[in-house]
């Protein structure tokens, strides 16, 4: 039965549940559809993965969303956000698949108010939404509210709202862990108030609210965020109120479905029967839980893997990756519990589980298309990471097997035969607690811990917001801080318009300034002036030609010095907080005071290498896309699935760091081809055209490069790399002569043609995790630099090339590849370079053969004569021509058949190699033990080798310890 004839079966099908709720609050109740956001964030580095659907809102609720963004101009706002809640804070991988409720993927039906609505519309909405939109019984339901503790009073208005709508004893107070939420340590918070449903009915379900069951379940959450909690802990009222809902979709249709569990809807239930096809599996999903019931662990198994593919998917299309450290380390635990469940609890073969995302792609790809388009990039990924895996797994499960059989383990799985796992088998720390678990074990979790060498970074990445250094003040400006200077200050949004420029601004006014969070009495952190004494300061402007931290380009420094005055501030950090710009730094001298008119002088000497390396990351973007994607199109040759996408960008006055999307190493020829090229742009000199249009007009541009994710103004500034203006583009957006330039939507500053870039050399490329490569290159000065450098390197290896075989060349070779390992150059001509040496280094060895060829019959006539003039049965004898142990042998032997009274060993050292030989052989009839004559040589060195009593050879790879080998020798 194919998907859509489940859900003509269905009165509430899930894409119905999810439209209803969505249409309920567009069309009744006035909110604005605002899509979902990445489930990998895009500009919140705190989070490893979205996890709620507030997530994208919380510039709004700080108070520091960009005012050109649409998003500043929503006052009420619904959708279905993609959510993960694998690792960080909210962590729901370990108990899936235990149970028949927790997911890591899911999705979360909101809807918000941004100083608009408050409590009484909320309760409304959400009492109309549930019982008239969607019928559910009212006497199955209760609220929760929050019901105060010893520092904040309880929400006696929520409560009193909900008792227009349910019985006293069906409005339950509880707790902060359940009815007060917050962002953080600080920030917006307030009470909450939960909804819950009653899946059985007909009876008093108030105790088993919040008592973890699954049939009286949380199935909606509205959040009042009224607070700012300070550093002192006291909760601070907000200027603006905010609403912040999300009721969990899977439950949601679970009960509409009329089902016990989420895994029971049509969500999962197409998945589950594509699984037991794909895997062979013994028997169809039958919703069992536990050890008991659930023998062989089958149902469990069903679980994890519908539950993680959806996660991987939705992951891996929104830019994360599997890897070793961060959301990609999360994402390879995810798989690896996935595929370790199909091929030992269902019998998988290899390969089934990359085979299952077609199947999700046909359930939820018409919701959210992005998986339709990148079905086979999702497919490519998850294969290759499902075979490195699976080369291991049944290996690591039978090692598993073994060390927990062990008898003197006691129930306990050590930590030592853990890490072993971890460490040799690729079995994250979680899978070996699970497997083991299920054996009724544990894990020495702390004696795993102290095996490793370090620990894995999991935690989510710390925000670090920029502070002037060594200031130690929170110079972060949040909602309480921009509201003030609104309301209270009346200041303004700074005019930053002049950053584009490259003059002097004159006449600008201070409008507020900032001595940092928790700096003045009222805790906000602003004054009326500011001298020597003040540390750390911040200005705000009414207008600044300095550019502010943002789009991936460093911030300027500078000076800002007041008119008719020495008062000078040194700027050294400038941060954008909403639509205020920051100026950060320190007073240089005199006194600075709100109202004063000062000048801003941008230090126009660093943003000019900003600006070059700026322009030039947008060609080296088309280049990228031009030769990887379209020129092996145009040359007929197959897609890998792979777009070329920006994966995140720094510029600043030293270089570019340009990360993109790419499976696999570029090989040298394209590294060359996308240096050439850029470079030919340089050298046609290609006008930089930038225009500010409405957003809707300028997405129209056929050739338009966008960042996945990112959020645009409107209107906004589109910079094009090309002959023609960008008002051209905009009356022909789809003429495809656009194609061959770089056009993309940028705030940044940029060079006014590519003339002034003066040179371009790309030093660097690497991969930084599965799929995503990272290019460095430097322009103007820096790489006029480095091509100077590669040419006088070049000419040298040039006449090096002349020279024959000889010792000179051999020297010169040893000084050049160490040389050529630390240059700073383009790295296509590094290659090269290298590939240089080797063909030396090789002419090199055929001369040193050719030359030890030569040398064997007088190597071998001065070890006979040290034999003859040598006293005793054993003769040392040292004569370095490498660690050529052919050489050696034969020497020996001749050795041994012209003397036949005494044992050699032979010495040699390989400076080249940094290592020396160690080669002993007895004529027979000579008590010389020779392999115990070498141990004795080489204890303690690492050397590697063997032997019998008569021949026995050795290699020393430390040449520092020859010295005190030949000591052993004639010692034994």
């Amino acid at each position: 039965m194919s998907v859509e004839d489940d859900k003509k079966e269905l009165e509430w099908p899930m894409d119905k549940v999810r439209s209803t709720f969505i249409n309920f609050f567009k069309e009744k109740h006035g909110h604005t559809y605002w899509g979902s956001s990445p489930c990998v964030p895009v500009d919140d580095p705190t989070l490893l993965f979205t996890n709620a659907g507030m997530n994208q809102y919380k510039p709004l609720f700080l108070g520091t969303c960009d005012p050109a963004l649409p998003m500043s101009k929503l006052t009420r706002a619904t959708n279905s956000q993609k959510c993960i809640r694998a690792g960080g804070k909210h962590n729901d991988l370990d108990d899936v698949g235990k149970d028949v409720y927790h997911h890591t993927f899911f999705e979360m039906l909101g809807n918000w108010s941004f100083g608009d609505y408050f409590k009484e519309e909320t309760i409304a909405m959400s009492w109309s939404c549930l019982v008239d939109e969607f019928k559910l019984d009212p006497n199955r339901l209760y609220a929760s509210y929050f019901g105060g503790d010893e520092t904040t009073p309880p929400d006696l208005e929520a409560r009193d709202i909900w008792l227009k709508y349910l019985p006293a004893e069906r409005v339950l107070p509880f707790d902060a862990a359940d009815n007060f939420w917050e962002m953080g340590a600080t920030g917006p918070c307030g009470p909450c108030v939960e909804i819950h449903y009653d899946r059985i009915g007909g009876r008093d379900a108030a105790h088993l609210v919040n008592a973890d069951v699954p049939d009286v379940i949380e199935i909606w959450n509205n959040v009042f965020i009224q607070f700012n909690r300070e550093a002192d802990g006291s909760l601070r009222p907000l200027p603006s109120q905010h609403v912040d809902t999300g009721m969990g979709f899977e439950r949601l249709t679970s009960i509409l479905q009329g089902v016990d569990s989420n895994y029971d809807t049509d969500i999962f239930q197409p998945l589950f029967e594509e699984i037991r096809i794909l895997t062979n599996a013994p028997r169809p999903y039958g919703g069992k839980v536990g050890p008991v019931e659930d023998i062989g662990f089958i149902d469990m198994a069903y679980r994890v893997i519908a539950d993680h593919v959806r996660t991987l998917s939705f992951a891996i299309v929104d830019g994360a990756v599997p890897s070793n450290d961060g959301r990609g380390y999360v994402l390879r635990r995810v798989l690896r519990r996935a595929v370790r469940y199909g091929r030992q609890n269902l019998g998988a073969e290899l390969g089934f589980f990359s085979n299952l995302v077609p199947k999700l792609v046909e359930i939820m790809g018409g919701t959210f298309p992005e998986l339709i388009e990148r079905q086979d990039y999702i497919i490519s990924v998850v294969r290759e990471e499902e075979e490195s895996f699976s080369r291991t797994l049944d290996k690591g499960l039978q090692k598993f097997t073994d060390l927990a059989s062990n008898e003197d383990n006691n129930g306990v799985f050590s930590g030592k035969d853990a890490h072993y796992l971890y460490a040799t088998m690729g079995f994250p720390i979680d899978l070996t607690e699970l497997m083991a678990e299920e054996l009724g074990m544990t894990v020495d979790k702390d004696g795993f811990e102290a095996k490793m060498k370090e620990e894995q970074e999991m935690s989510q990445a710390a925000h670090a917001e920029k502070m002037a250094a060594g200031s130690g003040k929170d110079m972060r400006m949040v909602a309480e801080q921009t509201s003030h200077l609104v309301h209270t200050l009346s200041v303004p949004a700074t005019d930053d318009s002049a950053k584009y420029t490259t003059e002097v601004l004159d006449g600008s006014i201070v409008k507020a300034l900032f001595i940092g969070r928790g700096e003045t009495e009222d805790q906000i952190g602003f004054v009326d002036s500011v001298t020597k004494e003040s540390s750390t300061v911040g200005i705000i402007l009414d207008r600044t030609s300095f550019y502010a931290e943002q789009g991936g380009q460093t911030y300027d420094t500078g000076d800002i010095v007041k008119v008719g005055d020495s008062a000078t501030f040194r700027i050294t950090n400038v941060q954008l907080y909403g639509s205020f710009v920051l100026h950060l730094g320190i007073v240089i001298d005199g006194e600075l005071s709100v109202g004063d008119s000062v000048s801003c002088s941008v230090d126009y000497v660093r943003r000019r290498p900003i600006s070059s390396n700026h322009t030039m990351t947008h060609v080296l973007n088309y280049a990228l896309r031009e030769i990887l994607v379209n020129r092996p199109a145009a040359e007929g040759k197959v897609s890998t699935g792979v777009n070329v996408d920006q994966k995140g960008s720094l510029v600043d006055e030293f270089k570019s760091r340009f990360d993109f999307s790419w499976n696999g190493q570029l090989t040298p020829q394209q590294l060359a081809d996308v240096e050439t090229l850029v470079r030919d742009q340089i050298v046609k000199e290609t006008p930089v055209d930038c225009f500010v249009a409405p957003l809707a007009d300028a997405e129209k541009i056929g050739a338009l490069r966008a960042v996945f994710g990112e959020k645009y103004p409107d209107p906004v500034r589109i910079v094009a790399v090309t002959p023609s203006p960008v008002t051209e583009i905009l009356a022909n957006p789809q003429d495809a002569m656009w194609n061959g330039y770089s056009v993309e939507f940028c705030g940044g500053t940029h060079l006014t043609n590519t003339k002034e870039a003066e040179a371009f050399c790309l030093l660097n490329e690497e991969g930084i995790a599965k799929g995503i490569r990272r290019i460095i290159f430097v322009t103007l000065d820096d790489a006029k630099k480095a091509i100077a450098t590669a040419d006088e390197f070049e000419t040298r290896l040039e006449a090096a090339s002349k020279l024959d075989g000889g010792d000179e060349l051999e020297a010169l070779v040893k000084v050049l590849s160490m040389e050529c390992n630390s240059l700073v150059v383009s790295t296509v001509r590094k290659t090269s370079f290298r590939e240089t040496i080797a063909d030396l280094l090789k002419k090199v060895m055929a001369y040193k053969k050719q030359r030890m060829a030569g040398m064997t019959d007088e190597i071998k006539a001065k070890a006979i004569a040290a034999g003859e003039v040598t006293d005793g049965n054993k003769v040392i004898f040292r004569f370095d021509f490498g660690a050529n142990a052919k050489l050696g042998k034969n020497v020996a032997t001749a050795f041994t058949k012209k003397i036949t009274d005494k044992a050699i060993m032979i010495i040699s050292a390989d400076s080249d190699a940094d290592r020396f030989l160690v080669l002993a052989m007895a004529p027979k009839g000579v008590d010389v033990d020779c392999k115990a004559w070498c141990n004795a040589v080489i204890e303690g060195t690492d050397g590697k080798g063997g032997g019998k009593k008569d021949s026995a050879q050795f290699t020393v790879p430390d040449i520092s310890l020859l010295d005190s080998a030949i000591a052993k020798a004639e010692q034994w």
